[in-house]
């Protein structure tokens, strides 16, 4: 992967928070929202960047919106080390965005900021805020300092709370496809996204998704042009994956949902009533914490076996 970085993509959005900073008009608090994977906190990551040197040409090329990776601006934001700048995502063991994590960032404003300059409070998935999480985050959004900046995450496939929604001025942001495909071969610095399976690129264009898949292809001597969504699943089953890889388990609807998207109707054993059984079972599974395995074991055995 490149040492720089580069925004491909948002690049109206990026530009109008540029121009909302310097007619000083920035929002205290704004909803970004758009598809999972799409590259949001990129476009975030960049921002931050070119705010905090705007003094600096150096560490931050506007023309080309380029910021080198191994900067120290950059390497505090990336390690949310920044003394003006407080990240909340979901911690990983965790299921929502918790309370506690709320009250270290309103602690966070309640301190002299570095240099007196402005601060921005960057939450991730505010879809995931629990509902103590979601009232006190919305006391603090309510008369926020005047340089406390919230910017707020959200993945579109998942409702914003009204309350939280209104109080933000919102922005949604996506991909063109000739977008995700540049994205794709940048980040590997080759023509990567023709090589990938038509079952993929067709039906589902995250670039994070895509990447991530390619990087498990590989490091599992998988074949990017061969392996399609029917190996994938077999795969994955056969070493029970779905319990022990972090991407696996992250994608694992998306991967029944590229099955079934593919073979419905194409297929006398598949129906969309075998669909919604599938479909019903699996949202069992995951919300009483049951058993993985005898639900693809009898997936396995009903759709991928000949």
């Amino acid at each position: 992967m490149s040492e720089t970085s580069k925004l491909i993509g948002h690049k109206n959005l990026f530009n109008n928070l540029i121009y909302l900073d310097q007619i000083q008009k920035f929002p205290n608090k704004i909803l970004i929202n758009g598809p999972k994977g799409i590259g949001k906190k990129i476009l975030i990551n960049h921002f931050l960047n070119y705010f905090y040197s705007k003094n600096n040409n150096k560490t931050y090329d506007f023309k080309k919106n380029e910021l080198k990776l191994n900067n120290n601006l950059s390497k505090l934001i990336s390690t949310n080390s920044h003394p003006n700048i407080f990240k909340i995502k979901k911690k990983i063991d965790k299921k929502i965005v918790e309370i506690d994590q709320i009250r270290e960032m309103i602690q966070f404003t309640n301190q002299t900021s570095f240099n007196n300059d402005r601060r921005f409070i960057i939450i991730e998935d505010i879809n995931l805020l629990g509902i103590n999480s979601a009232n006190a985050l919305l006391k603090s959004i309510e008369e926020p300092n005047n340089k406390t900046f919230y910017i707020l995450v959200n993945n579109s496939e998942f409702r914003t709370l009204e309350t939280i929604k209104s109080r933000c001025l919102e922005f949604k942001t996506n991909l063109a496809n000739k977008e995700v495909i540049e994205i794709v071969n940048y980040y590997f610095d080759s023509d990567m996204y023709n090589d990938i399976n038509l079952d993929f690129i067709n039906n589902y264009n995250s670039p994070s998704f895509l990447i991530s898949l390619v990087n498990f292809l590989k490091t599992n001597d998988l074949s990017l042009k061969e392996t399609n969504i029917e190996d994938l699943l077999t795969y994955l089953i056969k070493n029970k994956l779905y319990t022990s890889n972090e991407f696996i388990k992250e994608y694992l609807h998306l991967f029944i949902e590229l099955f079934f998207y593919k073979n419905i109707n194409n297929t006398k054993k598949l129906s969309f009533k075998i669909k919604k059984y599938f479909y019903l079972k699996l949202s069992f599974v995951k919300k009483y914490n049951l058993d993985f395995e005898s639900f693809f074991l009898e997936f396995n055995d009903k759709l991928l076996s000949e």
